[in-house]
């Protein structure tokens, strides 16, 4: 009786595995991800102009906010002109952004931009997705008077 039960079990195991939905490995973005953001961002600049630019980074259903991926864009002072999910925060200086740990990612962004234009930042901010604070790796690229910055949450 217990081989037929652990059989059973066995069975059932196995029917729900064929079944089962794995969640997809793109379902987040990647750091790769972010740089092609920022480059297609920056060819959009290139393109049309800031002004045309900058709300086509802020449409949520635009090809610039790709599942937890979206746009920041600073004007040169360090001056928030767009952002992908937080429209609130434009208008908002940068370089003084200081996240829940007290990391000071707004100072290592404006050092990248003051010295080599393109690098990467690390600090903890909330996941779109969740709602949760994650850390967080964002790329940084300035681009004439602009400075764009994608990211990509650590899950």
């Amino acid at each position: 009786m217990r081989f037929l039960r652990f059989m059973v079990a066995v069975a059932a195991v196995c029917f729900a595995c064929l079944f089962a939905v794995p969640a997809p490995a793109d379902e987040f973005a990647t750091k790769d991800d972010a740089v092609a953001l920022v480059k297609k961002a920056i060819a959009r600049v290139q393109e049309v102009g800031i002004d045309k630019a900058k709300a086509d980074f802020m449409d949520h259903s635009g090809p610039y906010v790709d599942r937890d991926l979206y746009l920041v864009v600073l004007d040169k002072d360090g001056m928030r002109i767009a952002h992908g999910q937080n429209p609130k925060l434009v208008g908002m200086f940068y370089y003084d952004s200081v996240d829940a740990n007290g990391t000071e990612y707004g100072k290592d962004a404006a050092k990248i931009v003051s010295g080599a234009g393109t690098g990467w930042i690390s600090f903890l901010f909330k996941d779109p997705i969740t709602g949760k604070l994650l850390p967080k790796t964002s790329y940084v690229e300035k681009s004439g008077d602009y400075v764009f910055i994608a990211g990509v949450y650590a899950r």
